[in-house]
């Protein structure tokens, strides 16, 4: 079974930049594809960008399109997302998951198989 732990978050004003990470142990990470989604407050899980075992596919909500960049390093069991130019809007907290299906850019949270505990992040304007 796969443990994701995702670190990174915190504070940062409106404009500034946050990089996350999310390690995996128990597993191969080349085994699965990995997605990030989001947890605002009141709020439903979204679906925030997504990327195939070997990193040459991805996919991205709208809003964060040109903003943030997903990216893996499966030597390091680690999937990244660069988040750039913050909006308070994009305040909520983040989770990492690994999806069986390797090939996909899945935007359905049901589908993925293992899930980290989050990590918060904050934009203050």
């Amino acid at each position: 079974q796969v443990q994701l732990v995702e670190s990174g978050g915190g504070l940062v004003q409106a404009g500034g930049s946050l990089r996350l990470s999310c390690a995996a142990s128990g597993g191969t990470l080349s085994d699965y594809a990995m997605g990030w989604f989001r947890q605002a407050p009141g709020k439903e899980r979204e679906f925030v960008s997504a990327i195939t075992w070997n990193g040459r596919n991805n996919k991205y909500l709208d809003s964060v399109k040109g903003r943030f960049t997903i990216s893996r390093d499966n030597a390091k069991n680690t999937v990244y997302l660069q988040m750039n130019s913050l909006k308070p809007e994009d305040t909520a907290v983040y989770y990492c998951a690994a999806d069986r299906a390797r090939w996909g850019t899945e935007q359905r949270s049901g589908q993925y198989d293992y899930w980290g505990q989050g990590t918060q992040v904050t934009v203050s304007s």
